[in-house]
């Protein structure tokens, strides 16, 4: 993808949804914080459907550590995983009450250090709670870059480091959601809806792709 085709994928994406944001549903810091933590392997609408019922109950580190692990695992056991993500959810709200006041820290390596929180953690909430321009590399950013040509890359990081060098400055903070969302909704895994893409002109894949596909 040349930067005239980069420019114009993000554009029109812009122009499309100017206003784009996380479908996981949290109203602080910490619950954003949660959410991606239960998310890995998982799918937001699972997530949003366990957190509707833990959020009334527990929603600050404090809460969740008076909560105890059996309660906090039947509230997020519909969630892949649940038990040891509990486990890394307990820890993490143990380190932020001892080493943070109880609040979400704001540096990549006091959230990498989070049991739990790895670094696509860390750029969602990074990106999402405070408004930096990091590039969250799920499956659907690392499909969207390679099979696209805007970020190819072998890896999660090599993709992400891609996107940094290759994504113009003036959308680098959304970026991240709008190829979230074009991932999960058009450019899907199995059956990319090349025909409805927006982008389409600027994609390496839906430029060879029939126009009936």
């Amino acid at each position: 993808m040349t930067p005239a085709q980069i420019e114009t994928f993000f554009a029109t994406l812009a122009s499309a949804n100017p206003h784009p944001a996380s479908e996981l549903e949290y109203s602080s810091v910490f619950e954003l914080l949660v959410a991606v933590l239960l998310s890995a392997q998982a799918t937001d609408v699972s997530v949003n459907k366990a957190t509707r019922r833990l959020f009334p109950v527990a929603n600050t580190p404090q809460a969740i550590l008076a909560l105890g692990g059996e309660a906090l695992c039947e509230h997020i056991r519909t969630i892949g995983l649940y038990r040891n993500k509990a486990k890394h959810l307990l820890q993490t709200c143990r380190l932020l009450i001892d080493r943070h006041a109880g609040e979400v820290p704001r540096s990549r390596e006091a959230l990498e250090a989070l049991p739990g929180v790895g670094r696509k953690t860390a750029n969602v909430v990074l990106n999402v709670a405070f408004g930096e321009a990091t590039m969250a590399v799920d499956t659907h950013l690392f499909r969207v870059g390679n099979r696209t040509g805007l970020a190819p890359g072998r890896t999660p990081l090599a993709v992400e480091m891609q996107l940094l060098r290759r994504v113009p400055a003036k959308y680098r903070v959304e970026a991240h959601h709008w190829l979230i969302l074009h991932g999960r909704y058009v450019c899907t895994a199995r059956a990319p809806k090349c025909a409805a893409c927006l982008v389409r002109a600027c994609c390496d894949m839906g430029r060879q792709t029939p126009a009936s596909t």
